[in-house]
């Protein structure tokens, strides 16, 4: 069974940084994209940023690209989120997710890996960004 733990939130003020830990265990080859989810109180849940480990498509969602960077370690299992520049309207519950293959070969989206279902989620890990 796949499972997901998030660290590395906490209160940070604007301008300062973050770096986000998800540990994954229990990943098969059926495991195709990971990723970065936030929901913020009163709004819906977004893609931050995912990535498919079939062809190491990388997707950020517009208004964190430059700031917020994902990486992988293979060898440890873990997915990070670093997060520059954080922002107030950065605050909001941090999740990691994973995403099964899809069984006909195909993604979900070529060009954004966060879209499509995920099947396995972490607990989240909560970030304020105070102003």
């Amino acid at each position: 069974e796949v499972q997901l733990e998030e660290s590395g939130g906490g209160l940070v003020q604007a301008g300062g940084s973050l770096r986000l830990s998800c540990a994954a265990s229990g990943f098969t080859s059926d495991e195709d994209a990971i990723g970065w989810f936030r929901q913020a109180p009163g709004k819906e849940r977004e893609g931050v940023s995912c990535i498919r480990s079939s062809d190491g498509t990388t997707y950020y969602a517009d208004s964190v690209k430059g700031r917020f960077t994902i990486s992988t370690d293979n060898a440890k299992n873990t997915v990070y989120l670093q997060m520059n520049g954080l922002k107030p309207e950065n605050t909001a519950v941090y999740y990691c997710a994973a995403q099964q293959r899809r069984s006909d070969g195909k993604n979900w989206y070529s060009l954004n890996p966060c879209v499509g279902p995920y099947e396995y989620w972490g607990q989240g890990t909560q970030v304020n960004v105070s102003s």
